[in-house]
């Protein structure tokens, strides 16, 4: 089923959607970037969840799963490589970040809706994959990794 869904993905992916994938992986970098140098603020978020009572430990552990990820995983995405398992790896961020974080905030919550954004086009990129203008694609077509050359 997976192999069907990266095939129908390859084929069904236009080129325009590369830029999308290429703007998603940089906001999700730079939110990284961004996390990371304003980590108290971070902590700040995590730690004032009245629903969860975490450990310090818990909070620490998420800071830097949170700051890791979205600064691997955009990166990642916005070259196009590996895009499906770091579109997939970022989803349980985003999900937390709309249930969890954004969603007891005011209706006209921008955050709210960028996240919302960003998990959509997360589930869009896992379907779809990297296209034609990712390194993926390169390497697939130019047999980098070819040993038999």
């Amino acid at each position: 089923m997976i192999s069907k869904l990266q095939t129908w993905g390859n084929r069904h992916h236009p080129l325009a959607i590369d830029f999308v994938r290429i703007a998603l992986g940089l906001f999700l970098l730079l939110k990284g970037y961004a996390f990371l140098r304003n980590m108290a603020y971070l902590k700040w978020i995590l730690s004032t969840q009245e629903f969860a009572n975490l450990s310090p430990g818990v909070i620490s552990f998420i800071m830097f799963y949170v700051i890791f990820f979205h600064m691997t995983g955009g990166t990642l995405i916005m070259l196009g490589i590996l895009t499906r398992a770091a579109a997939l790896i970022q989803l349980p961020i985003i999900i937390a970040a709309i249930f969890m974080i954004n969603i007891f905030k005011s209706p006209l919550n921008t955050e709210l809706w960028l996240s919302v954004l960003s998990g959509l086009l997360l589930v869009v990129f896992i379907l779809l994959g990297s296209g034609p203008l990712s390194l993926d694609n390169y390497f697939d077509k130019s047999n980098y990794f070819d040993k038999s050359k």
